[in-house]
């Protein structure tokens, strides 16, 4: 299985155990530390954790379920291939609901918000060299600022639901190219809601979020030992 002994391979005690085990482990898949193929064993987890096999079989059953781990009966737990079809599904997902929240944002944004936004701009040029896992986190943070601001918890639940796979191609892809096109469109983005110019806010935000689209392929032809379906990436 892959190595468990690190560091910051640590849980809380004063947090919920089985979810921090799940954010440790699709950490580690989204950042290629586990790799494609993989076994993970539920007994050492719950050994190096210091828990019961439980929370760690919880968090197995919430990794399959986005689509990061296999369970194969009587043989084990392995981590799986990035699905092609999976992050376009996700980025589709994602396009029709934050289109609709970068609308919705503009049309009374507030000094507090805007200023927030554009602080998380600054982080992201200071992250946009050598630090992949922070420029992503502060990209995470980027969208979910603009969902909490237009109060839409449940539709930014399900874009935290489905966007698994699709992180996956996100930090292979601050390896290939430059970060400053990303943030260039948030730049857009955060413009457009200034402006209080819904249609230009919500057309920033698709044309940010079909970034994807040209990058993929690219992505999944150097890579193609992490896809279960590279060629589907490479078609016209």
């Amino acid at each position: 299985m892959g190595d468990p002994e690190q560091k910051d391979w640590e849980i809380s005690n004063d947090q919920a155990v089985g979810p921090q085990i799940h954010r440790i482990i699709r950490e580690r898949i989204v950042c290629t530390d586990l790799l494609p193929g993989v076994r993970l064993s539920e007994a050492e987890l719950a050994k190096h954790f210091n828990v019961s096999r439980q929370p760690v079989r919880e968090a197995f059953i919430k990794l399959a379920d986005e689509g990061l781990l296999e369970v194969r009966p009587q043989r084990g737990t392995y981590v799986r291939k990035i699905s092609v079809a999976s992050v376009l599904d996700a980025r589709f997902v994602r396009e029709a609901i934050e289109a609709d929240i970068a609308r919705f944002v503009a049309k009374e944004p507030d000094d507090a918000f805007l200023d927030r936004l554009e602080q998380l701009i600054i982080d992201q040029r200071k992250a946009m060299q050598g630090d992949a896992r922070s420029f992503l986190a502060l990209d995470h943070d980027f969208h979910r600022c603009l969902a909490e601001a237009a109060g839409k918890t449940y539709a930014w639940k399900v874009v935290e639901d489905v966007r698994a796979q699709l992180d996956r191609v996100r930090y292979l892809s601050y390896f290939q190219f430059s970060m400053h096109d990303i943030i260039e469109q948030h730049v857009r983005i955060v413009s457009a809601i200034k402006s209080r110019d819904c249609e230009a806010a919500s057309a920033a935000m698709r044309e940010h979020l079909r970034e994807i689209l040209h990058t993929l392929p690219d992505i999944a032809r150097s890579r193609t030992e992490l896809f279960d379906d590279a060629s589907s990436a490479l078609s016209p």
